[in-house]
């Protein structure tokens, strides 16, 4: 009625029991790894601490138009430019600061449909 474990069966439930304990260390390895490294990791700051508003007040964003700024030319046509010669803002600031309106008799939009302008 019940037959008795062979050898190979056995061997491989110990093999499956020995790599059950392996992941259960490495997991309880790993959670003590990852404690240690969070005491050696300075506090979170205090309320003191924490960055404050400036006396101004509140610093809010800045409208303003921009319109594309020049590549500059390198001296002779066998010179290189490198990066800090080009800058690291591709638009400048414009000179007119009056955004652009719809002007009447204009359609909109493109294929809006309407007659353009006449």
């Amino acid at each position: 009625m019940y037959e008795a474990a062979t050898g190979a069966q056995v061997f491989g439930y110990a093999l499956i029991l020995i790599a059950g304990v392996a992941c259960v260390a490495g997991l309880i390895w790993a959670f003590r790894l990852g404690f240690k490294v969070r005491e050696r990791e300075p506090a979170p700051p205090r309320p003191d601490e924490q960055p404050k508003m400036p006396p101004s007040g509140p610093v809010y964003e800045t409208h303003e138009v921009r319109e594309p700024d020049e590549v500059p030319r390198a001296a002779d046509e066998g010179e290189r430019l490198t990066p800090h010669q080009l800058g690291n803002v591709g638009t400048k600031r414009a000179d007119d600061q009056r955004r652009p309106r719809w002007s009447p008799g204009s359609s909109g939009s493109f294929g809006g449909g309407g007659g353009g302008r006449t």
